[in-house]
């Protein structure tokens, strides 16, 4: 069984993915940051948030298939 809070960053997660697949990286950046006040260690959150404000800073393509590609380690 899941906690309340652990359910709550889920849910949360699962908005912010959708709306980063539809290039909504703005409100999608609000969600996963609202995860992690939750839950500070969420790994899936925090990578999301990073991806989200490197594309809010240079967006992908129009025709972007929604695979994060990395540019550099």
């Amino acid at each position: 069984m899941i906690s309340e809070a652990k359910r709550q960053v889920l849910d949360l997660f699962a908005q912010g993915r959708k709306l980063y697949k539809l290039m909504r990286f703005d409100e999608a950046l609000g969600f996963f940051e609202k995860a992690l006040r939750i839950d500070p260690a969420d790994g899936p959150a925090n990578e999301y948030r990073k991806r989200c404000k490197l594309y809010i800073a240079e967006p992908p393509p129009e025709d972007w298939d929604g695979v994060f590609v990395m540019t550099h380690k």
